[in-house]
């Protein structure tokens, strides 16, 4: 009877205000917004068909410049080489994908691509044109040669 009595009351306290009412409100990082109306909006929207943005430092995998949405990549088909293959690449006026894709962990050139190189995303992502959450003061490094 004393238990129920007292969880009775723990929990009145915390619905009635008690300690969690005295705390302050948390607010969100999208404001007064609500999650289902930022939803709605296309918050970051894909840079379609552009030119590519620059690279920000050596060796930086390329940004894709288009719509990958619906792309199939999977161990038995990858929908990027559809385009970017060195079969295929001049034809399509795609991007060749790079020799080193095609090089094994000990260097040995192979007729198709690397499995460590095959899931493409994980390198690449599209280009978006997206506010940046926070500040950002990033200044790419110059160039080999430049000063």
């Amino acid at each position: 009877m004393r238990l129920i009595s007292a969880l009775a009351l723990a929990s009145a306290l915390m619905l009635g205000g008690g300690v969690a009412g005295a705390q302050e409100k948390v607010l969100s990082e999208r404001g007064d917004v609500s999650i289902e109306q930022q939803s709605k909006v296309d918050m970051f929207r894909p840079e379609k068909d552009k030119e590519t943005i620059p690279r920000n430092y050596d060796k930086q995998p390329p940004l894709i410049p288009h719509s990958i949405k619906g792309y199939n990549i999977n161990q038995n088909f990858n929908k990027c080489m559809d385009c970017h293959s060195a079969e295929r690449f001049k034809e399509t006026g795609a991007t060749k994908v790079g020799d080193t894709h095609y090089l094994d962990r000990d260097g040995k050139k192979h007729a198709n691509i690397s499995p460590r190189r095959y899931f493409c995303m994980q390198c690449h992502v599209p280009q978006f044109d997206a506010k940046p959450l926070v500040e950002n003061t990033y200044k790419p490094a110059a160039k080999r040669g430049q000063q």
